[in-house]
């Protein structure tokens, strides 16, 4: 059943129910999680559960938490109150060695690739093997070879950054965050500034490479359409809370406001197009000005 939370009425998610909780273990979990930047709350008592070996999609509005949780998630940050838990161990609780040894299972898809500008696509992708691992460069050469394959741009190795297409550079990128076979690999905004055909290539090879790993896969997106195609399941985040979650198929047969708005791009609903003002023809000398009227 697909799931609507009106955030009026609530001040927390431990009302809502995980993906499968009861059948499928999950690799990540939030837990009644807040954070906040200063005194500006971004997460309020979020709670949602990343079951292994699924591709779960975190979407909402610009600047409503969805890249802090991922930071959150990889140890950045840490929560104001609530638990953090992947792969059962509480992040925020874990020392320098224990994170980093953390993270050496996690692999991160930045916005728009953040591949290294000098380096060669080859070194790009050899960068973690040669960092963290002891492989002799013989091997090296295979599994970077292996995995620019698997994303279609092993003709490019000799290549840098500057020589490839946007698309490109992204699948790149991805080939840099499976390097060391993680088991949890994050991605922010990877669709962004991608032509349509770009778009779903990189898409298409973000499910296929989990499945292909057993990896678990988080994406953070504003991207509808393709989310809807490559993922398992969906979080929507709406004033620092989950204000729905459900299948690609539930979430496409919704009819709740926020998400029915945010879905189709309709310009009515929960969220305004104004930013709160005060009277405009005040502002402008026409009429007496009143808080908080358009």
């Amino acid at each position: 059943m697909w799931i609507y939370v009106d955030p009026s009425r609530s001040t927390n998610n431990s009302d809502i129910p995980v993906l499968n909780q009861t059948t499928t273990q999950s690799l990540v979990e939030i837990d009644a999680v807040d954070f906040a930047y200063g005194k500006r709350a971004i997460l309020k008592g979020i709670s949602l559960n990343v079951p292994r070996g699924k591709v779960v999609a975190i979407m909402g509005g610009s600047g409503c938490g969805k890249t802090t949780l991922l930071r959150l998630i990889g140890g950045q940050l840490k929560a104001s109150r609530g638990r953090v838990m992947v792969s059962g161990q509480d992040v925020g609780t874990l020392d320098a060695e224990a994170m980093y040894a953390m993270r050496r299972k996690m692999g991160m898809l930045f916005q728009f690739g953040a591949l290294f500008t000098d380096m060669t696509v080859f070194d790009n992708v050899a960068f973690q093997l040669r960092e963290h691992t002891d492989l002799p460069e013989e091997m090296i050469r295979d599994l970077v070879l292996m995995k620019l394959d698997a994303v279609g741009l092993r003709g490019t190795a000799k290549l840098f950054p500057a020589e490839l297409s946007g698309g490109m550079a992204r699948r790149v990128a991805l080939a840099r965050a499976v390097a060391l076979d993680p088991m949890l690999i994050m991605y922010d905004e990877p669709f962004a500034g991608l032509d349509p055909i770009s778009l779903a290539v990189v898409g298409q090879t973000i499910r296929r490479l989990n499945d292909a790993l057993g990896a678990t896969s988080i994406l953070v997106t504003h991207d509808v359409m393709e989310s809807l195609q490559i993922v398992d399941y969906l979080y929507f985040i709406s004033d620092g809370r989950i204000v729905g979650h459900g299948t690609p198929d539930e979430i496409r047969a919704s009819s709740e406001p926020f998400i029915k708005q945010f879905v189709h791009a309709e310009l009515d609903g929960p969220t305004p197009f104004h930013y709160p003002a005060g009277n405009y023809a005040g502002e402008l000398g026409l009429a007496p000005s009143k808080a908080g009227t358009p």
